[in-house]
């Protein structure tokens, strides 16, 4: 069960770019995006070092161009996962921050602060985003806030989820509960129909979230009293704006290389100001066709200038466009329901702004207009605050508010490696993706030939090849008691909780002794 809490609690969107805080207001009766220290309701998502000071948004994001390798973004990209996770190498490669290897296999980023070097794991910069949003909540409200709900992409494994729940903990913050973005973007959006009393049937409704650097969709059956019974995930956690603007970056590299035979890419400075130049350009081409692309002095004294079409920018990332679309279809069939069931695609995420996705999405659900009534880089954390404002128990107000009931799916399927038929190291699915949380499943499992000690794996993911999948965590079952036919039979539990946690358990059945743990980061 999800913890209750008295006093001020916010709701929090820790994105991959951008990040987002809001709260519940009882004298106003509405919920209210709280500004940072320069009056934005985003924040970067960066984190920057330099001889004399830490730097935590706005101020980081402005210097990145001067000091790109003592400043760090896209740390969601990082936070539980594993430094030689594939997805991890790959996006090193356009980092101009350096990224090792650390304890426990995880990645840990290397950067310069007053002269010395410093050593930070993911959950350690997102705390440092997350104290800041902090901060800037308590400037607003007037008084300490120390308890929040953080949200997740919905494809966040169950390491990931861990991760960001330490790290509310790093800043200072009670987790009251992780929730998914679509989910809470869902909410929101119940809340703005509910409101006006005018809703009358249940709605299907699908969450098309791309964001910075994630990719999320939802299938959610939202009733008029109130509750929302999601019905599939999909989703993508590499998949967002940092993508579109790497893409850019990369082929302005080959138009420079290809006019001054040149390649750039080794030199972290103008890297720097390549990225900030391409993602103004991807942003500007949301609203016009064409735009320019102009550094002085770019590298070596060369200027470097280019102009840019929306068409070429669509071309260049037409195959993460037509990836989302895709990963809404499989949604659809995981949620058992086809296109002309769904009442209303509502679309969050700064990233479905352009053009080219709006055009897709609608296209694909065969000229339905998506619903854009929500800003994209609020609803987020909208959705967030309304959860922990009923969390924190503060519902002296007759609203609406409090008639919100959530049950929501684990996004990926749960198991442990099995002989099975006579074949080692196949995925036995104890719980199947999309199933609603929290739940209990078992599994009956047995020992072979006199063994008196077991290796229990648990993984997650969809492979039949355990290995193909994420390992989250092991442990070892000694003392077991063989039968006569030399098996000893084990019952174990899966018991994932409201913020999508797992805690496994196992039982010996013959002698009743058991071993359980929750699964943390690996």
């Amino acid at each position: 069960m999800s913890q209750k809490v008295k006093g001020a609690a916010i709701g929090i969107d820790l994105g991959t770019t951008y990040s987002c805080a809001a709260v519940w207001l009882d004298r106003k009766n509405r919920v209210e995006v709280i500004p940072n220290e320069q009056g934005n309701n985003i924040t970067p998502s960066c984190v920057a070092f330099d001889a004399t000071e830490l730097l935590v948004g706005e101020g980081a994001k402005n210097q990145i161009a001067r000091n790109p390798t003592n400043t760090v973004f896209d740390v969601k990209r990082l936070i539980g996962c594993r430094y030689h996770d594939p997805q991890v190498q790959k996006d090193m490669e356009s980092w101009p921050f350096k990224v090792v290897e650390g304890p426990a296999l995880k990645p840990t980023v290397v950067v310069e602060l007053k002269g010395e070097e410093k050593k930070y794991a993911p959950e350690e910069l997102s705390a440092l985003v997350l104290k800041k949003l902090k901060e800037s909540a308590e400037a607003f409200i007037g008084r300490e806030v120390t308890d929040a709900v953080i949200t997740v992409p919905a494809y966040f494994n169950n390491n990931q989820r861990e991760a960001t729940k330490e790290a509310g903990t790093l800043a200072g913050l009670n987790v009251m509960q992780l929730i998914n973005e679509p989910t809470a973007a869902a909410i929101a959006y119940g809340l703005d129909h509910m409101a006006d009393r005018t809703w009358h049937n249940d709605k299907n409704v699908l969450v098309f979230d791309l964001g910075g650097g994630t990719f999320d969709v939802s299938l959610l059956k939202i009733s008029k009293t109130g509750v929302i019974d999601v019905k599939a995930v999909g989703g993508d956690t590499h998949l967002g704006g940092e993508d579109f603007d790497r893409t850019l970056v990369n082929y302005c590299i080959k138009e420079f290389e290809k006019k001054h035979r040149v390649n750039i890419s080794g030199n972290p400075r103008a890297m720097g100001r390549l990225k900030v130049a391409c993602e103004k350009a991807k942003r500007d081409l949301s609203s016009t066709t064409f735009t320019p692309i102009e550094i002085d002095c770019l590298y070596g004294g060369i200027d470097f200038s280019i102009k840019i079409s929306r068409a070429k920018f669509e071309e260049l990332n037409s195959s993460y466009f037509e990836k989302c679309i895709e990963l809404v279809e499989k949604c659809l069939f995981d949620g058992e329901m086809k296109k002309k069931d769904v009442d209303e695609v509502v679309v969050v995420g700064g990233s479905t702004r352009i053009p080219k996705v709006q055009r897709l999405v609608e296209e694909f659900f065969e000229g339905k207009t998506v619903c854009k009534n929500m800003n994209g880089d609020e609803a987020v954390a909208f959705g967030a605050a309304i959860l922990a404002a009923k969390l924190s128990g503060n519902n002296d107000n007759d609203n609406v508010l409090w008639d919100t009931v959530l049950q929501d799916v684990t996004p990926l399927s749960l198991g442990i490696a099995a002989k099975i038929n006579g074949v080692e190291g196949v995925m036995s699915v104890v719980i199947p993706r999309n199933t609603s949380i929290p739940t209990c499943k078992k599994g009956m499992y047995w020992s072979y030939d006199n063994k008196t000690e077991v290796s229990i794996r648990v993984f997650q993911g969809e492979s039949n090849n355990a290995e193909d999948n994420i390992l989250l965590g092991k442990f070892d079952f000694c003392g077991l008691t063989p039968g006569s036919n030399g098996k000893s039979y084990i019952e174990v539990c899966f018991n994932i909780d409201v913020n999508g946690i797992l805690h496994v358990s196992a039982q010996e059945l013959s002698t009743g002794q058991s071993k359980s743990i929750t699964i943390a980061k690996t």
